[in-house]
């Protein structure tokens, strides 16, 4: 009975010392849960939004989206034309305009918003009147917020040709247009398209002109602003966010080039048939030389070799494996007799070598290989024949090229397979400083915003692991706590013991408290078996430990409360600093 009294003390003891270092995990948690809960309330106050007001900047078109949208917008239900397939394919997609329901900057601001994933969508818009920037600087502006990202899909826009056509047939991929600009992306292709169709002036036909290296689109869900600027003297300026990304000449830029060749090759140049296009020959007056051999061999045995002192040349390579048995179901009539597998022979490992000794081979200094002719410079060759040049019966300049066509709508003729794509504040002008002017009204004033809901609504970054076990907490994985703990304190303890209790109290205590349960369990069990009467020595130390096993837990039992205590005292303390005067 003594024995198990002074166990169930030692144990009593323990979870006391481990309660002890609940309650400093627990100040350390409690101060932590207030520090965050701090810095939780701080971001997650609600950010003032203001509420949208039209802007009163003028343009040939510009459109927010007001509630008269639907007046000037008309959505397609024109089947699309393929050419690579037979299949039809029918604009289905739907449109709305509302606001944004992700990373919401402005109050009352609507967009105009592809509604369907995976599917064609086409609107388009009249020009009240032709768009016409011959001798002007052209500006094409336009908000683009990818609500559900982009993994593949278009959100650029057309402006369309102004002609008789544009009025008569409903929008879709085969209604012409003079420029194609915005984000593309899908797998590995991520650009902000630029293309212009040029107009050929001495045949009349339009061909495709790609700005040869456009850069990347900003594939976010926060607004991002594209911003072509095409100016009369030929060059081209191309900005995302306001940061100019790409900038360039109409001429150089892009493929294929605007102007033709001046020359070109003569299609019915033809080579001579006794042209002569090898450079080099092999010389048809070298002869093989009288001494060499071509049969000589690669290799050959090499006579100076000798056998190694320690070569076994009666110990085979294999021997059968020592530790193979035969199978418990082998049957000798029906599968044979049993043959052990072969194994290296293990005193093949200590020496050169066994078995039959052969001298090794060598490379045969005589070897000369196959005799060819060296080659020579040929005498007859003419160079690498190419076709005469030519006047180019297509060639002629535009210098120019940034006079466009006339432009009498805007559309928007995409597939993707991403919905919720909100387009906003369309700006198609000629001043770059009203385009400027409505970035700072727009763009400048929800981007903030949305950028600071975006990084308030991130999930919070996990714990990193502790980079020291003093950092480690009990309750996290107590066997991790106290292995590393105890690890610590023998590493100091091997070069300064004192040191070591300094710096790691909680194992200090530990130790303490086993030597005493340790000692009370030895005297216990040696003395506390039997009924003999014993000595007043013994009685005291008994009683001794005892008492130390009850001190110990008392104070760790104070240390608990108290570390309680001190937990929720700091609690209040901040939540009092936080919350502010009572009224």
């Amino acid at each position: 009975m003594r024995f198990n009294g002074v166990v169930a003390s030692a144990l009593y003891t323990s979870v006391a010392f481990l309660g002890s270092v609940r309650a400093a995990d627990d100040i350390d948690d409690g101060a932590e849960a207030s520090s965050t809960s701090l810095s939780e309330s701080s971001t997650s106050l609600p950010i003032e939004k203001p509420t949208f007001t039209p802007s009163n900047i003028k343009a040939p078109f510009f459109e927010q989206f007001t509630d008269d949208w639907d007046s000037r917008w008309q959505p397609s239900h024109a089947k699309k034309e393929d050419s690579k397939t037979e299949e039809d394919w029918a604009y289905v997609g739907t449109w709305a305009v509302e606001e944004p329901h992700v990373l919401k900057a402005i109050d009352g601001d609507k967009g105009l918003v592809v509604k369907n994933p995976a599917a064609h969508h086409a609107i388009s818009a009249k020009f009240d009147k032709k768009v016409d920037n011959k001798g002007k600087t052209l500006v094409v502006q336009y908000e683009v917020k990818l609500q559900n990202g982009l993994e593949c899909g278009g959100a650029y826009l057309k402006l369309l040709r102004d002609n008789k056509k544009l009025h008569a047939d409903e929008f879709s991929n085969a209604s012409p247009y003079v420029i194609m600009f915005g984000p593309d992306k899908c797998g590995a292709t991520n650009k902000v398209h630029f293309i212009f169709q040029h107009k050929n002036p001495k045949t009349g036909e339009y061909e495709e002109k790609h700005l040869k290296s456009p850069p990347m689109a900003r594939i976010v869900k926060t607004t991002s602003l594209y911003t072509l600027i095409i100016n009369p003297d030929q060059t081209y300026e191309i900005r995302v966010d306001g940061e100019k990304m790409k900038n360039g000449s109409l001429l150089e830029d892009f493929t294929p080039s605007v102007n033709p060749e001046k020359e070109i090759d003569d299609p019915s140049d033809k080579k001579p048939e006794d042209w002569v296009d090898e450079a080099r020959i092999a010389d048809p007056e070298a002869t093989k030389p009288e001494d060499w051999d071509e049969d000589a061999p690669y290799e050959i045995v090499d006579e100076e070799a000798t056998k190694p002192d320690d070569w076994l040349e009666d110990e085979p390579t294999m021997v059968p494996d020592p530790e193979a048995e035969k199978p418990e179901d082998w049957d000798d009539e029906e599968d044979g007799d049993w043959i052990p597998p072969q194994v290296p022979n293990p005193k093949c490992e200590e020496a050169s070598g066994c078995g039959k000794w052969e001298p090794p081979m060598k490379k045969n200094p005589e070897y000369k290989g196959k005799w060819s002719a060296p080659y020579i410079d040929n005498p007859a060759y003419k160079g690498v024949w190419k076709p005469k040049k030519i006047a180019n019966p297509d060639y002629f300049e535009d210098k120019t090229p940034a006079n466009l066509e006339p432009m009498g709508a805007i559309g928007f003729e995409i597939w993707t397979m991403q919905n919720d794509i909100l387009f906003d504040n369309i700006y198609i002008g000629h001043s770059i400083e009203d385009a400027e002017k409505l970035k700072v009204e727009t763009y400048d004033v929800k981007h903030p915003i949305e950028t600071a809901e975006d990084e308030a609504s991130k999930p919070k970054p996990s714990d990193e692991p502790p980079a020291s076990p003093l950092n480690l907490k009990f309750m996290d994985d107590p066997m991790h706590y106290v292995r590393e703990k105890i690890e610590l304190f023998l590493t100091i303890a091997r070069r300064d013991p004192v040191e070591a209790v300094r710096f790691v109290p909680e194992v200090a205590g530990g130790i303490s408290v086993l030597a005493v349960t340790l000692l009370a369990v030895i005297l216990g069990g040696v003395f506390g078996g039997s009924k003999a009467v014993q000595s007043p020595q013994v009685k005291k130390a008994v009683e001794d430990v005892k008492k130390a096993a009850v001190d110990t837990k008392d104070q760790v039992a104070d240390a608990a409360a108290t570390g309680a205590e001190k937990v929720q005292a700091e609690v209040n303390k901040r939540t009092t600093r936080s919350s502010g005067p009572a009224e």
